[in-house]
């Protein structure tokens, strides 16, 4: 069985503090949670940090920092050292954002997976923020097709920061004109699951409910009431999304025990 797990840390020093005085923070999940790969977004962190604080996992690590400190960041961790590790999507343009890294892990069976961490912007209607992700979002359309091509299995795992449909977020009317539930937006990911011919693991395990739901806002009730969005992803080349067998999201048992607004993903593969 091979268990992948992704989240949003929402700043690895402060998820991995328990800093809140909840019982358990980003640490002690990682040292627990049994997973083969995990991948992560959002670190904020410099290189020596992200080791420092996941060395007593028994994970090789690849990384992507931002250029700009304290903004966005990427990486893999996996039990099998990888053979190759890319930074980028492909777009020099996002180089150096902290947005995209890929690791190419080898398998028991002798196959590879190209595991992708992504960290899509938020985006902001009608302001260049919004252009960027569009932008981010075709190259990463481009990124997909030559993954399939290679041969190898793949998935792209992470926070892409858009509910694909309505089933994705709690209160969807509400947001239709919003970044994050876009028309445009959406239509992107139809491209993906359609002619790209990726597929969304979780929601092809999780059936047509509403959800679940793996990012809240920190306000308010949203996390009580379960009102959330489904925005982080595990999507996967036809052949490993075969092998899905089980999807879990790592929701906290309450506001005050939450290391991040997102809730990891942790799925498992009969590979």
């Amino acid at each position: 069985m091979l268990r992948i797990a992704t989240v949003n840390v929402n700043g690895i020093r402060a998820a991995h503090n328990k800093t809140r005085g909840q019982t358990l923070g980003f640490g002690d999940w990682l040292a627990d949670r049994g997973a083969d790969i995990v991948t992560l977004q959002e670190v904020r962190a410099p290189d020596e940090i992200v080791r420092e604080l996941t060395a007593d996992a028994g994970y090789h690590v690849v990384h992507a920092e931002a250029a700009a400190k304290g903004r966005a960041g990427v990486a893999v961790l996996s039990r099998t050292e990888p053979t190759e590790f890319r930074v980028g999507n492909g777009d020099d343009y996002f180089h150096d954002s902290g947005r995209w890294i890929e690791a190419d892990v080898p398998l028991a069976d002798g196959s590879t997976l190209t595991t992708v961490s992504a960290y899509v912007h938020s985006g902001e209607a009608g302001t260049p923020r919004q252009d960027d992700k569009y932008r981010f979002l075709e190259q990463m359309a481009v990124r997909l097709a030559e993954i399939r091509a290679t041969g190898n299995h793949g998935i792209v795992t992470g926070d892409l920061n858009v509910g694909h449909t309505e089933r994705d977020i709690k209160n969807w009317k509400g947001n239709v004109k919003k970044a994050g539930f876009l028309p445009e937006e959406r239509a992107y990911f139809d491209r993906y699951f359609g002619e790209l011919g990726w597929v969304d693991v979780h929601r092809t395990l999780a059936g047509d409910v509403d959800g679940p739901y793996t990012w809240w806002s920190m306000r308010g009730q949203a996390y009580d009431t379960d009102t959330g969005w489904r925005i982080d992803y595990q999507i996967a080349t036809p052949e490993l999304a075969a092998a899905a067998r089980e999807a879990v999201v790592d929701r906290a048992s309450s506001w005050a025990e939450r290391w991040s607004d997102h809730a990891p993903l942790v799925i498992d593969y009969d590979l």
